[in-house]
């Protein structure tokens, strides 16, 4: 995969992930722009697909622009309606209700 990702940035991202209060969500490019990298959501992404391997954070809490949760990964859906996050259909948080406001 070519570079290996700095630990502090790592865990940067992890900690902010980890403030989004139960029955929110915050988008990727909201946690890139609260860690100072506007332009870098898909790092987050990164990090986020490869977290199992810091401890346990909430990463089901974040999804994308539009609200839609992550292809393939079902569990996503229920672990967020479990916490009250209601859906625009089926793929998509209704982030208008449920967006985190940081």
């Amino acid at each position: 995969m070519g570079k290996i990702l700095d630990e502090g940035l790592v865990y940067e991202i992890l900690s902010v992930v980890g403030e989004i209060p139960e029955g929110r969500v915050a988008t990727y490019g909201q946690i890139a722009r609260l860690i100072g990298r506007d332009k870098n959501s898909r790092l987050v992404g990164k990090v986020l697909s490869m977290s199992e391997y810091y401890g346990q954070y909430p990463c089901h809490r974040v999804v994308n622009h539009a609200g839609r949760l992550v292809p393939g990964w079902r569990e996503q859906k229920s672990l967020l309606e479990s916490e009250g996050v209601t859906m625009k259909n089926e793929s998509h948080v209704d982030l208008k209700k449920h967006q985190w406001d940081c």
